[in-house]
């Protein structure tokens, strides 16, 4: 299947999830009134869809694995703000686990695309440097 669209990539609607719980969260009368906690928890959930999104249009796989790279480090900021949100008593442990665990699994997806991205491009060069190497062979002999 050939994915056209970052809507297509699940690590794309995973994020997308995980910053509808967060901005559910932070909704809370108290959380909302913590102008910053609030604003960086939402805004680093949303970096993670926006570089996933920005990733997938870029040029190179390379390009697009430097993105995925910012994403799944959204997704880690997301949750050590939820350690802040919990002790401030923001949001409850059943929260805490809901997001942290939407946030991991997000990591997961995009962590398993930098993988599968990183062997494309491996195998590329392989097959490259293999068909330069015949061709130096041919030439020599």
């Amino acid at each position: 299947m050939k994915l056209t669209c970052f809507e297509d990539l699940e690590c794309w609607q995973q994020a997308r999830l995980l910053t509808r719980i967060v901005y559910q969260a932070t909704n809370n009368a108290s959380f909302k009134k913590d102008l910053r906690l609030s604003g960086q928890i939402q805004a680093a959930a949303t970096s993670a869809m926006a570089n996933i999104a920005e990733g997938f249009i870029r040029r190179s796989d390379k390009e697009f694995i430097q993105f995925l790279f910012i994403a799944m480090s959204s997704t880690a900021e997301v949750q050590s703000h939820l350690y802040v949100a919990l002790d401030q008593g923001y949001i409850n442990q059943h929260a805490f686990d809901e997001i942290y665990d939407q946030a991991s699994k997000t990591a997961m997806l995009i962590s398993g695309l930098i993988k599968y991205l990183r062997s494309k491009t491996t195998k590329k060069t392989k097959l490259a440097e293999q068909t330069e190497q015949t061709e130096q062979t041919r030439k020599t002999e």
